[in-house]
């Protein structure tokens, strides 16, 4: 604080160095020309430099003042732009929306555009988190995760079930080995998601519910993050496991295929959830709705209108 000058000295300069008269900065903030005069002579006094030339009874900025101008005009001008976004937003309803990275990435992005279509006037603040905890807890409104519905203290509403199948680019699958049934995945370079969740399936439980066997030589790429892992079967480098919603996308656009008819249906699914303590809000019930009507949404139908 000691390095700053008086605070209410800068805008009277900006406007007197804008300008160039102090009579009509006295006149744009709506105070006396003598107020302007003794409020710059304060910052001059304070700097110890002169920001103006008197020249008769005009005024023109010395090279310091030029430079001085710049700079207080830029932040002036940040802190006027800042107070206007918070004078426009009060009262506007606010969302605390919690997701993990996968369906965030995936799956909501492309679709969020068409809720601030459908509702523009409310406003949502997305945290993503692939920690469960960061995302269930009272202080989020809503929070998007996969499980089996159960959150103690916590309400739920299944967005959609979990279905997973294996998904490849279309380069792939014309130029990788023959890939006619689940027998032949041993041949094939499979991508592995490696979590921390126990409850998100991997090939090795894919496969056992499919009646196979993980390969004994794996010749498999193992990525942390589930969309790079989308990404590296779009780029042609293995089999990926694909999760029904957060490829539909892909799949629309033609970027990934699935080879196999086979897919795996478990107990699990994306939730939308919410604390019981709290009062639920005109605004977290109207996106939590949303989010289960977009899932009905096919993915031509967002890539159309996301475009």
């Amino acid at each position: 604080m000691r390095r700053l000058p008086s605070l209410d000295a800068l805008v009277p300069f900006e406007a007197a160095a804008r300008l160039l008269n102090f009579t009509a900065a006295a006149r744009e903030l709506n105070i006396s020309q003598s107020a302007v005069s003794q409020q710059i002579r304060n910052l001059e006094a304070s700097l110890g430099v002169a920001l103006f030339e008197r020249v008769g009874r005009s005024v023109r900025l010395t090279q310091v003042g030029k430079e001085y101008q710049h700079t207080v005009a830029a932040a002036l001008g940040h802190i006027g732009n800042a107070t206007a976004e918070i004078r426009s937003a009060r009262g506007r309803p606010k969302v605390t929306l919690a997701a993990d990275q996968s369906i965030a990435w995936l799956w909501l992005m492309p679709r969020l555009p068409l809720f601030q279509e459908l509702i523009p006037d409310v406003a949502v603040r997305l945290l993503v988190s692939d920690v469960e905890s960061d995302c269930v807890n009272d202080a989020n409104d809503l929070a998007i995760v996969h499980g089996d519905g159960s959150w103690p203290g916590h309400h739920a509403r299944r967005i959609f079930a979990e279905e997973v199948y294996p998904v490849c680019s279309p380069s792939y699958l014309e130029t990788g080995p023959p890939l006619d049934s689940v027998d032949d995945i041993y041949r094939h370079v499979l991508l592995h998601l490696e979590d921390e969740h126990w409850n998100w399936m991997n090939w090795r439980m894919w496969l056992t519910e499919c009646g196979a066997s993980l390969p004994t030589e794996d010749r498999g790429l193992a990525i942390n993050n589930y969309p790079l892992v989308v990404e590296a079967a779009k780029r042609g480098q293995g089999l990926a496991l694909g999760w029904n919603h957060l490829v539909d996308l892909e799949i629309a656009a033609g970027t990934l295929v699935r080879p196999l008819a086979e897919s795996v249906r478990t107990r699990f699914g994306y939730h939308a959830v919410w604390p019981s303590s709290r009062e639920r809000l005109p605004q977290t019930e109207w996106l939590c709705d949303w989010l289960l009507q977009a899932a009905d949404l096919p993915g031509e139908a967002v890539t159309r209108r996301t475009v």
